[in-house]
């Protein structure tokens, strides 16, 4: 059986203490922390895991604004961007998370700033340089491709495993966002299969990022191909509202179904379709 999280950032600004209860009432085996280090007491998040008999999946890097840039042409914010990312590697670390996901340019940037060489080379030297530092902390890091409205730089999941490939470190993988994929993936299953053993990780969410079950993806044939590929990660939920700041929304009141109601809605739905695949 295949093991689940959900992922925080989706409760924005509620204590963690709230958001980890949450989960683990629901039947969750981890939850995925919002790689922000600074904003989580470790000692506190590992004491309220251990309460709830949780674990924590993985950490979901930040990668918005100019300092945050991996292909950045500054050298000097390029380095801000890369010792970002070994922070959330040690912050892995330091709360038991295995897994690490990053992009390689951040949200929001549409175009690129040089040439499309020039930018590949970029992120090969910074993502060497963070895989070799998560290799010696026992973090596996995923390239996650977002769609065209998010990012130009990798937007489907045959280009991350080529950059992945490239970069050549056994610690640096994939993962598939099923709400990404069924923008810009033709064959969503086909690309988890071609993925198969770089697939360290995987967010679910239906094809408006509501909770599965509230759009139209059919989950099944993603499942049946995470189960051929014996998949060994989680399968995390990263659901939010669609706006156009769903952060805002959230802050503001709006979308209280992505609290208790998608939480429960989200596991038992694939669950249930695991089991149904798995007959």
């Amino acid at each position: 059986m295949f093991k689940y999280s959900y992922d925080a950032l989706v409760y924005a600004s509620e204590p963690i203490e709230t958001s980890i209860r949450r989960v683990a009432r629901f039947g969750y085996d981890a939850i995925e922390l919002v790689g922000e280090p600074a904003h989580h007491d470790v000692a506190e998040v590992r004491r309220l895991c251990d309460a709830e008999g949780i674990a924590v999946s993985s950490i979901c890097s930040i990668f918005v604004g100019a300092e945050r840039d991996l292909v950045a042409l500054d050298p000097e914010m390029r380095r801000k961007g890369i010792d970002y990312a070994k922070s959330v590697v040690d912050f892995a670390a330091e709360v038991g998370a295995p897994t690490i996901n990053l992009a390689p340019s951040p949200v929001g940037k549409l175009a690129p700033a040089g040439s499309r060489q020039q930018e590949w080379d970029l992120a090969l030297e910074s993502l060497a340089e963070i895989a070799d530092y998560g290799a010696k902390a026992g973090i596996r890091t995923c390239l996650e491709p977002w769609n065209r409205y998010e990012t130009y730089f990798i937007n489907r999941l045959d280009q991350a495993l080529g950059l992945a490939a490239a970069v050549g470190h056994d610690n640096l993988g994939v993962m598939g966002d099923s709400f990404h994929m069924n923008i810009e993936d033709i064959d969503v299953a086909g690309n988890y299969r071609l993925a198969a053993d770089r697939l360290f990780h995987v967010h679910f969410a239906d094809s408006q990022r509501a909770a599965p079950g509230r759009g139209h993806i059919d989950f099944a044939p993603l499942v049946q191909a995470l189960i051929e590929i014996d998949y060994q990660g989680y399968i995390a939920f990263e659901l939010l509202p669609a706006a156009a700041d769903p952060f805002a929304t959230l802050r503001s009141g709006g979308g209280e179904e992505f609290l208790d109601a998608y939480t429960e809605l989200a596991i038992k739905t694939i669950k249930a379709v695991e089991a149904e695949v798995r007959k």
